[in-house]
């Protein structure tokens, strides 16, 4: 093992807290939010992240269709060009053996 893989294994290793974290933990969100959680206990006085309004979530779904959108025309011009380079490298290859063809037909009525 590596110095860097040693280094990133200790500093990700788990540790426990040290005493009392949890202690000053809930007092900091008694202090943070007061009254909220002597009236429906600890857990109601967490922070809840609040959801999208209708019009965010709709302006976020139309953001997401145009990316998707972006990204398959993208990847669907990629396919298409490829497609076309095909096509030429094939044509490209029929001239080519027909003037090998005509070159090999020519240098045999040379040679009889």
């Amino acid at each position: 093992m590596d110095w860097l893989e040693q280094e990133l294994k200790s500093a990700l290793a788990r540790k426990d807290p040290p005493p009392g974290f949890a202690e000053r933990v809930g007092e900091a969100i008694d202090r943070a939010s007061p009254g909220a959680a002597s009236k429906a206990g600890p857990i109601a006085s967490r922070r809840v992240i609040a959801w999208p309004s209708r019009v965010a979530q709709r302006w976020l779904a139309a953001a997401a269709a145009a990316v998707i959108l972006m990204i398959g025309g993208g990847v669907g011009y990629r396919w298409h060009r490829g497609i076309v380079a095909k096509r030429q490298v094939m044509q490209a290859f029929l001239i080519a053996g027909g003037q090998l063809n005509h070159l090999h037909a020519h240098l045999k009525e040379v040679s009889q």
